[in-house]
């Protein structure tokens, strides 16, 4: 059921995104008074799930979830339509305005991509608000990876300056650390500032062997809630037990004792817990599945959070900001691909997927749609033949040069960008399959 629900957060995302971006280049299409053929969600080679005709254009749902596309009469395209092109232009075609115009189609589905983003930010900020962690609040440090502390890193370290420059939000220090030029890091060690100095192909290598979790925020385990039908009901856990360790092994911390459960499913365990001041000790089987059926209390409740209310209008630049920084962000993410270490991380169908909740939560999947929104606007804006930007850039050559790449020309590169992008599609996917494999 979990996968199911994954599966149709991510159709559905995809699906309004891509219904968006396709009638941003349709809108300007029509008010340039360019006739629009096929207007459809998902590729339809063969034959079409459904289709109906409405005026000049034939409206339809595909069966290959790889996008959509609209078919703008008198443009070289994925559908490579080689005998309309053979005829002579009309007033109609899209071959027959002038650039700007045409520039316009092409930067249609980008602009309406964005601005959804944005729009989508903006509105989860004025639904939810923003809430998170000063980075000066993480009062019980981290656990760091081996590969952290070789370089000088310790357990419980806490982080506060990055290159000198004070860290305000602490889930940005892991993104820091991967993406940008860091040289020193300033952490508060026993009650004094230590320095610690980052080796140059410190991203390189995190991402070359794969490092999951760099570095994991120390939560104490208090519970709060306990499932019923669940082991822990059996096992005699109460509200309010601190766990503190499993097996003997001292577990502080909420990922610690995770990590040792993980070891133990199907086993048989001890837990201590601390309860009115005193340990107890609960022995019980773990289940194969490792679940329990114990929550832990909410980080309010051991940190003090930043919480900010917008109204509707304070939301809208708030948003602009939020859409911006995730712009950003994914350029300096995008920039690591371009690697050895980083082309092996890349991700297909599969990845994009597991991002969505198991359970449905209206929050993380507008979240994800805004982000993945970015992500369509950013990416089709490259300039590679067979995706907008690539028509871009052969526009903005003819409206600079004043000279019209040929026909010809451009029908090859379409087939060369259509070739790039399936295998990128084939590598990606590939890539989640050997990792699917690799567990």
């Amino acid at each position: 059921m979990e996968i199911l629900t994954q599966i149709f957060g991510l159709v559905l995302s995809l699906s309004i995104l891509v219904i968006l971006h396709e009638t941003g280049h349709f809108i300007f299409a029509r008010l340039f008074n360019t006739r629009v053929e096929k207007f459809y969600l998902f590729f339809n080679p063969w034959f079409s799930l459904f289709k109906f005709k409405k005026g000049e254009t034939e409206y339809g749902l595909g069966w290959l979830p790889l996008g959509g596309y609209v078919k703008i009469a008198g443009m070289i395209d994925e559908s490579l339509d080689r005998e309309q092109m053979k005829k002579p232009p009309q007033p109609w075609e899209f071959r027959s305005k002038p650039a700007w115009q045409r520039l316009l189609i092409m930067l249609g589905g980008v602009l309406v991509n964005f601005l959804l983003a944005l729009a989508i930010y903006s509105m989860i900020l004025y639904k939810w608000g923003e809430q998170y962690l000063p980075a000066d609040e993480v009062k019980y440090g981290y656990d760091f990876h081996p590969v952290a502390e070789e370089i000088g890193f310790q357990d419980g370290d806490i982080i506060t300056l990055i290159n000198q420059k004070p860290v305000d939000n602490y889930t940005r220090i892991l993104p820091s650390l991967i993406m940008d030029e860091v040289h020193t890091v300033t952490v508060i060690r026993e009650g004094r500032e230590v320095s610690v100095y980052v080796p140059d192909d410190f991203s390189k290598r995190i991402i070359r062997e794969e490092v999951k979790n760099l570095l994991t925020l120390n939560v104490p385990f208090v519970v709060d809630s306990i499932i019923p039908g669940h082991v822990a009901v059996e096992a005699g856990f109460m509200k309010s037990d601190s766990v503190v360790a499993i097996n003997g092994t001292p577990t502080p911390f909420y990922h610690q004792f995770e990590e040792i459960k993980q070891q133990n499913k199907g086993k048989e365990v001890e837990v201590t817990v601390i309860r009115k001041d005193q340990p107890v000790n609960l022995s019980f089987r773990l289940p194969e599945s490792g679940s329990i059926g114990i929550g832990n209390r909410p980080m309010s409740h051991f940190f003090n959070l930043n919480e900010i209310k917008y109204g509707f209008f304070e939301s809208i630049p708030a948003g602009i900001r939020l859409g911006m920084e995730t712009l950003v962000f994914y350029v300096k993410q995008l920039r690591l691909v371009f690697s050895p270490e980083g082309a092996r991380q890349l991700g297909g169908f599969g990845t994009i997927g597991s991002l969505f909740p198991k359970q449905w939560n209206w929050y993380q999947f507008w979240n994800m749609t805004a982000f993945l929104s970015v992500i369509l606007a950013f990416m089709n804006i490259l300039p590679i033949p067979a995706l907008d930007g690539g028509h871009v850039m052969f526009l903005t050559y003819e409206i600079i040069t004043g000279r019209k790449p040929g026909d010809k020309f451009l029908e090859i590169a379409q087939i060369a960008g259509l070739i790039i992008l399936l295998g990128l599609i084939i590598f990606a996917n590939a890539n989640d399959i050997i990792r699917w494999l690799g567990k």
